[in-house]
């Protein structure tokens, strides 16, 4: 029983060492609720059917309500908008170590069932976390339009 004590905690040292200060508080940042506010296309004009986490429409996602678990990367959001698909959906979170291309973190989202299993394989989401203080956060997303790149900014304010 005492090597199994042992052994639990030497991996539980060795999981916390992999990851960074910045990381670990970053996750204590995003833990509880957020609220969606708005969603906007820097550096592009007119309206655009975007379709958001192959779930549903910028309209819809705005105003949505966010809530992240921090001690174990799980999450929900939940849509309530009229005329919307309604409800609450499950998903799993992490924050991952700063990209070189933009030098900023990236966030990775992926949906799942309520039992924490994804129903779409191994697809999830790349954002860009642009910033994050304790009352807000960016998100960015880039996506191709024609061949060339488009962003989609994503506001969020903790309730």
């Amino acid at each position: 029983m005492k090597k199994l004590i042992m052994f639990c905690f030497a991996v539980t040292v060795l999981a916390s060492c992999g990851t960074s200060k910045v990381v670990k508080e970053a996750k204590s940042t995003f833990k509880g609720a957020w609220t969606l506010n708005t969603i906007s296309y820097p550096g592009a004009s007119g309206d655009f059917a975007v379709t958001l986490f192959n779930d549903t429409s910028k309209a819809c996602f705005e105003n949505s309500d966010w809530f992240f678990v921090a001690n174990n990367n799980e999450g929900t959001y939940t849509i309530t908008n009229t005329g919307c698909p309604s409800g609450e959906r499950n998903f799993i979170w992490t924050i991952q170590e700063v990209n070189e291309t933009t030098g900023n973190y990236d966030f990775l989202l992926k949906p799942v069932n309520e039992k924490g299993k994804s129903e779409t394989g191994n697809t999830g989401f790349r954002v860009n976390l642009v910033s994050l203080t304790d009352t807000a956060m960016t998100w960015e997303q880039t996506v191709s339009l024609d061949g060339k790149p488009f962003t989609i900014r994503m506001n969020f304010n903790k309730k």
